[in-house]
């Protein structure tokens, strides 16, 4: 059977790792080297120095790349050095168009250090593609989307929206991070590159940091190459093993966060002491159909407002104990975060505010201990705070 025709379930498992040549050793082995011997000068065996290419990491960057459908994947020390690298094949003068509700991350890294290189950004409901025509203009080289978006699990329209970037000849980047390759793979609906934090689902178990960028574009990939090498954020051999252990029981794990979190998304909705709960899975989120279409589950993470101050949503997450109050997402535990003072605290207040991201938002990535005891959890703090 060609590999391409495989599952997910079975690509994760075996995708661009085959059991080592000398020993046989079935996992991908740690190949803890900085350099390699050359036969002769500039005559190596693929590999020269490790920050160009290790083999632990090209295995990962295989597997990657055939979990997303696509045909090259580069890996990076960390998310924001993945995106970082996508904004490397920019240039002064250029524009992006990106959403209003990204990562507080992302923003940062658009608006506190490359808009002084005179990169220049617009930030818009990425949900109203009338928004994005209007604010693409010539010197517009990037549409940049994340869907669901972090925090406020807005459902992107990745074809629409790669229409629209490709109409001005720029490219579409998708952050692929909250649904993973196992929901959704935005190059097959025309994206250009995908993104992740390999930190988060990929990773899966909150002990390793990496990011990766995956294209169908020879040579796109090449540039992609040559700023990873130039620039050198790349992730240890270590990191890299740790991640390919991840992928291995990403489908599983997605199941299990995808049926916990739908469920507690329910319950969630009828509580009285809940306002609002944002996630696709419910057919009162105004992009559930689209969701259902363009995924094939509706993901481990969700959000919600409190009918309360924003004193209470603080004491909420507080006093949780299944729920561990930390930044980030997607490992096999349970988190839960206040945005506007944790991920998304580097967006200006009167920005988060006009987006939507209110100061008693609560952010909840739903691991996959059992949901009664979730349900539990949550009631004795709510509790604890009305």
């Amino acid at each position: 059977m060609f590999e391409d025709e495989r599952r997910i379930e079975t690509r994760a498992i075996h995708a661009g790792q085959e059991p080592d040549e000398e020993t046989g050793a079935l996992m991908t082995p740690i190949y803890a080297n900085s350099t390699y011997a050359q036969d002769g000068p500039g005559d190596h065996r693929g590999y020269e120095y490790s920050r160009t290419g290790n083999p632990t990491r090209t295995d990962l960057e295989s597997n990657l790349a055939a979990l997303e459908n696509g045909s090259y994947g580069r890996a990076f020390s960390s998310g924001m050095g993945a995106i970082n690298t996508v904004l490397n094949l920019l240039e002064a003068g250029d524009h992006v168009v990106a959403g209003n509700d990204v990562y507080g991350g992302t923003h940062r890294i658009f608006t506190q250090v490359y808009e002084k290189y005179d990169l220049e950004f617009d930030f818009v409901d990425t949900t109203d593609h009338d928004a994005v025509r209007d604010a693409v203009r010539d010197e517009t080289e990037l549409v940049w989307v994340e869907t669901p978006t972090n925090p406020l699990m807005r459902v992107n329209d990745i074809a629409a929206l790669a229409d629209v970037a490709h109409d001005a000849d720029a490219l579409c980047a998708v952050d692929n991070t909250f649904a993973t390759p196992y929901l959704q793979r935005p190059l097959e609906h025309g994206a250009d590159i995908v993104s992740h934090s390999l930190t988060k689902y990929l990773g899966g178990h909150s002990d390793v940091i990496g990011g990766a960028l995956v294209t169908d574009d020879a040579e796109l990939d090449e540039e992609i190459a040559f700023y990873q090498n130039s620039v050198g954020a790349t992730p240890s051999p270590f990191d890299c093993f740790l991640v390919l252990r991840g992928t291995k029981t990403l489908p599983v794990r997605m199941d299990r966060h995808c049926d916990n979190a739908r469920e507690l998304a329910a319950w969630l909705d009828d509580h009285e002491a809940v306002s609002e709960v944002f996630y696709p899975g419910l057919d009162s989120h105004p992009q559930h159909e689209l969701a259902a279409e363009q995924m094939d589950d509706f993901g481990g993470m969700l959000s919600f407002e409190l009918d309360g101050t924003l004193e209470q949503a603080s004491t909420v997450v507080e006093e949780t104990e299944v729920f561990t109050l930390a930044e980030s997402l997607g490992g096999v535990e349970s988190l839960i975060e206040q945005p506007a003072a944790m991920t998304h605290a580097a967006i200006p207040r009167e920005e988060r505010l006009e987006a939507g991201l209110t100061d008693g938002l609560i952010r909840v990535s739903v691991g996959i201990e059992h949901i009664d005891d979730m349900k539990a959890d949550l009631q004795q703090a709510f509790s604890a705070a009305f």
